[in-house]
């Protein structure tokens, strides 16, 4: 029934006009729910929430977020090859931040999922140009999302080529990496150590975490090192944090035996 009134609707006002409508219907419907990610996904149809259980730790991540005049971009619209399907979880991003400015990228034309302060690129998630030209016209952006492939090489590449363009500050997440362990998307579940893995790729980052305790007088800090201010692992879940990572080690780890009576000490 739901669909036949859909349907009907969309002849009768034409798919602009019913756009509109829907957007205004779902808006109403989300009054009481504005901060309560959990039933915006359910209003929006994302499948963040149900599906997956994404939304109470994204809650709680951007939560600080909600008010300031953010930009977020998510790889990924969503529908796949369908022409006419996808962009659930950005409508409900745009809810969510009434002063945000939502971007995404699909290697799909997704370009109807577009309304006021929603912007869509189109390309692939590892073709540098086209994540170059698409930044130079978002800017910094405060959030990215990866919804995109889920292939373990993919993901890794666009962390590579994004991260440094993510605003200090900022928030960069990944998303169903369950991929890690699935041979079809480049994961590996009998080879845990496999560092081919977008696992194993961020769990060897949090050792930069802790580069000014390295006991390596010539070793050099990595990009990584120097801007990941902290990493929190979830259920098929990353969070990434950027900010400058230079706090001291508390001994002097060029001197062996500031380390040693800082050893016992301990003991």
């Amino acid at each position: 029934m739901y669909h036949q009134v859909k349907e009907f609707l969309k002849q009768k006002l034409g798919s602009g006009y019913f756009k509109i409508l829907k957007s205004n219907y779902l808006f109403l419907k989300s009054l009481p729910y504005g901060s309560n990610l959990n039933k915006l996904a359910e209003i929006y149809q994302c499948d963040k929430w149900g599906a997956h259980f994404y939304t109470p730790h994204y809650q709680s991540h951007f939560r600080k977020l909600k008010y300031k005049k953010i930009k977020l971009l998510e790889i990924g619209v969503g529908g796949f090859h369908h022409p006419n399907i996808g962009g659930s979880s950005l409508r409900m991003w745009k809810r969510y931040f009434p002063f945000g400015k939502i971007y995404a990228l699909d290697i799909y034309d997704k370009s109807f999922v577009q309304e006021k302060r929603i912007r869509i690129f189109q390309g692939s998630q590892v073709d540098k140009k086209v994540l170059d030209n698409m930044m130079a016209k978002i800017g910094e952006p405060d959030i990215i999302i990866d919804d995109g492939s889920h292939i373990n090489e993919h993901v890794i590449k666009t962390f590579q080529i994004l991260f440094p363009k993510l605003k200090d500050g900022g928030i960069y997440v990944i998303e169903d990496t369950q991929t890690s362990y699935w041979p079809g998307y480049g994961g590996n579940s009998e080879n845990l150590a496999d560092p081919e893995t977008m696992m194993n790729f961020f769990k060897n980052l949090t050792d930069g975490l802790n580069h000014q305790e390295f006991i390596l007088p010539n070793y050099t800090p990595s990009y990584f090192d120097k801007n990941i201010r902290s990493i929190h692992f979830y259920h098929n879940l990353i969070f990434i944090f950027k900010g400058v990572n230079d706090e001291p080690s508390n001994v002097d780890v060029t001197d062996p035996e500031s380390v040693e009576a800082d050893e016992i000490r301990v003991i």
